[in-house]
């Protein structure tokens, strides 16, 4: 049986209490410890990345696969470059244009990255976070980090301390409280070793933005499915999920939805919709949330309501489904991968509740 610890959760919105939790998470870090981080993506579990056995804690505390590599995070481009094999300069050109922020860079690993970090592969995962408390953080360290999501394995994401606090708040020594992450989904994922390179994760640095730096060169697409060794993390078919079972849908009026979801197995007072453009009547659902129509506010806030109709004992969650449209993309693959089967869906994937 695993030991429960109790769990300190530090703040971070004054200078001195910046301070302060920045030198008991790089304590932690440098005795090989692991710690809930925020980033402005989503919040990450981190550990020294050059450090295997730390690594392997991270693992063990989400119940993570083996196969599932993990990307490390640095604070500059010289820390990426110490990282990696090769610096191409197609990613001078997409760092410059794009860290700190939500893009992740594969590139062929450097010999000091363990292989627990790239899942025994060959390439490694490289991001410069925007987050002042992690670049802070890994700064004073002096090493990368490796940190993937700050929840179970394949449940949905935490965007505050308290998401990860309820998920593993009794795992953890140290939980720090960087507020509300203002990106709301996970970093987009690019793998410079293809010609042309490969999009493994969308996210909300779109296709496009990345042409537009990467110019002629043309950026592929990769498929949904897993079959070699995974370059990247989020790319598993079955992710992102909520307890409850997910689905997404279209309907035109309150009598189209209420005509689908009648053929739910489960009472409509269970069914929670969360909407962006339809918005339906609350009668006899068991909410109904709405998030703007905008791919960015609607990231930022997704997350929290997936773990908000959890909390409030959702066994349906509907979502309208997104637009097909640019900057959609990094949500509507969050939305599949964190799909049930259900009515009326347009090709989404089943996954198994968390």
């Amino acid at each position: 049986m695993r030991e429960k610890l109790q769990v300190d959760i530090l703040p971070t919105h004054t200078a001195a209490l910046f301070a302060a939790a920045v030198e008991r998470a790089v304590e932690l870090l440098r005795s090989g410890g692991v710690v809930a981080l925020p980033t402005e993506t989503v919040y990450g579990l981190a550990a020294n990345a050059l450090n295997g056995k730390a690594v392997a804690r991270i693992y063990e505390i989400k119940g993570r696969p083996a196969h599932n590599p993990i990307i490390v995070h640095v604070a500059d481009a010289a820390m990426a470059r110490s990282c990696v094999s090769s610096w191409p300069p197609i990613a001078d050109k997409l760092a410059r244009a794009f860290w700190p922020g939500p893009l992740t860079l594969v590139l062929p690993r450097a010999r000091e990255i363990p292989d627990i970090v790239t899942a025994g592969g060959n390439t490694v995962g490289i991001r410069w976070p925007a987050h002042p408390f992690i670049q802070a953080v890994i700064r004073k360290c002096g090493f990368p980090l490796a940190a993937p999501s700050a929840n179970m394995s394949g449940c949905v994401s935490p965007t505050n301390a308290r998401h990860v606090q309820t998920q593993l708040g009794e795992r953890l020594q140290l939980i720090v409280d960087g507020g509300q992450s203002q990106v709301g989904i996970e970093s987009t994922v690019i793998d410079l070793t293809q010609d042309p390179p490969e999009i493994l994760r969308p996210g909300m640095i779109h296709e496009e933005s990345l042409t537009a730096v990467i110019g002629e060169t043309g950026i592929r697409i990769s498929e949904l499915g897993t079959g070699h060794a995974l370059r990247s993390p989020g790319r598993l078919q079955t992710h992102y999920a909520p307890r409850a079972k997910l689905v997404v849908l279209e309907w035109r009026d309150d009598a189209d939805l209420a005509s689908q979801l009648s053929t739910f197995d489960s009472p409509l007072p269970k069914c929670h919709v969360i909407a962006h453009t339809h918005i339906p009547s609350a009668t006899g659902l068991g909410g109904v949330s709405v998030i703007p129509h905008d791919a960015e506010a609607f990231a930022r806030a997704i997350y929290a309501e997936l773990h908000q109709c959890d909390e409030a004992g959702a066994q349906w969650i509907v979502v309208e489904s997104p637009p097909e449209a640019p900057g959609w993309d990094g949500i509507a693959d969050r939305l599949r991968r964190a799909a049930a089967n259900g009515p009326s869906q347009k090709s989404y994937q089943s996954v198994e509740v968390c």
